[in-house]
């Protein structure tokens, strides 16, 4: 099969679909794959490092999305729409029930369109989704820290505190994988927190890795609006696989925050639980609303991408085996694969996203 690898557009991106041990696993079953010129630079993967596993290097970006499988890691841009009629395949992250415009071009392109974060496991774990959840997860608590200190317009409080000095308090909104790695890294640093999450039989699970070095809360509103104006950190670690996060916190819960707290949301990219969030952007990470500074930053793995490629890669890599072995026949034989297909002869397949637009 011939398999395209863009260099990603989007603001501050520096991850890339394949890392060149990819490729080499590619071109030793007798793929042939283009890699965009400069698209690993960002993960510290040079041209030569791709053309030394196989892959043939070029500069113009439409040739390489006129290749039957074009691999990513972030959605298409507006930019890319016009890409989007020449490949028969598409596999990437792509969030489509926070992005009707996307979906919309996606149908009118005619292209298969599989999406990492719907890839589902038969126990119900999404196996492209983990690795960057975790990172995101653990990145949240560190760009947490920054933004409390007074420079960043935050309250200048230290995620850990000092001796006579109590450390801040860090409230982390779902207990999944990336409310679960946030929670290891604001322990080490020495902060107070808190995890709210509904599902019982999930506490119960967190109190076996963490004890009593986390309080663990069941999530409801009352329980919300208590510990969310004690926070210094507020952490929105919320999945609702395929569809738009919930909104948990309102913006009058927001104006009850200490002024300079931070929130950030990791769930911004399927639209974000609280109400007084939107997207930024690594270039312009944060802004002041209702005196507290929020980050909204949806592709936080791409902070470090050394780290978040490879990680991304040892997940994605046998399923892009697959697809380049069989084609679409490998949806017929592999049904943890099968269940990422969002998208599909101008038609939406998934359940979830037709639920999110019954109109389209």
């Amino acid at each position: 099969m011939k398999i395209g690898v863009p260099k990603e557009i989007k603001d501050q991106e520096f991850r890339v679909g394949l890392t060149p041990s990819s490729v080499r696993a590619l071109t030793d079953q007798g793929h042939r794959v283009l890699v965009e010129t400069q698209a690993g630079m960002g993960s510290s993967f040079g041209d030569r490092d791709y053309e030394q596993a196989g892959a043939k290097v070029v500069s113009n970006p439409q040739e390489v999305w006129q290749q039957e499988l074009v691999v990513k890691v972030k959605e298409p841009l507006t930019s890319e729409y016009d890409y989007l009629r020449h490949p028969k395949l598409l596999f990437t992250y792509l969030h489509l029930a926070a992005n009707r415009e996307l979906t919309k071009a996606l149908l009118s392109s005619g292209i298969t369109a599989i999406a990492y974060e719907s890839v589902q496991l038969t126990d119900g774990r999404l196996p492209l989704l983990s690795p960057m959840s975790i990172i995101a997860g653990r990145l949240a608590v560190q760009f947490g820290a920054r933004y409390l200190e007074k420079q960043q317009e935050g309250r200048g409080v230290l995620l850990g505190g000092v001796p006579g000095v109590k450390p801040a308090k860090v409230v982390i909104l779902g207990g999944g994988v990336v409310g679960t790695e946030s929670a290891r890294i604001a322990i080490g640093m020495g902060a107070q927190v808190q995890i709210l999450d509904v599902n019982v039989d999930r506490l119960s699970y967190l109190e076996t890795l963490f004890g009593s070095r986390v309080e663990l809360l069941h999530s409801n509103a009352a329980q919300i609006e208590s510990v969310v104006r004690e926070a210094d950190l507020l952490i929105g670690a919320v999945l609702i696989p395929n569809k738009r996060a919930p909104i948990l916190v309102s913006r009058s819960l927001v104006s009850q925050m200490r002024p300079g707290s931070v929130i950030i949301d990791v769930a911004v990219d399927q639209g974000g639980c609280i109400e007084t969030l939107r997207t930024t952007s690594h270039s312009d990470p944060s802004y002041l609303e209702e005196g507290v500074v929020h980050v909204g930053i949806p592709n936080m793995p791409g902070a470090v991408p050394w780290t978040a490629t490879q990680a991304l890669n040892n997940s994605t890599l046998p399923y892009v085996l697959k697809l380049a072995n069989k084609g679409l026949d490998a949806l017929k034989t592999d049904e943890s694969l099968a269940k990422g297909l969002n998208i599909q002869n101008n038609a939406l397949i998934h359940p979830s996203i037709q639920s999110v637009f019954p109109d389209l």
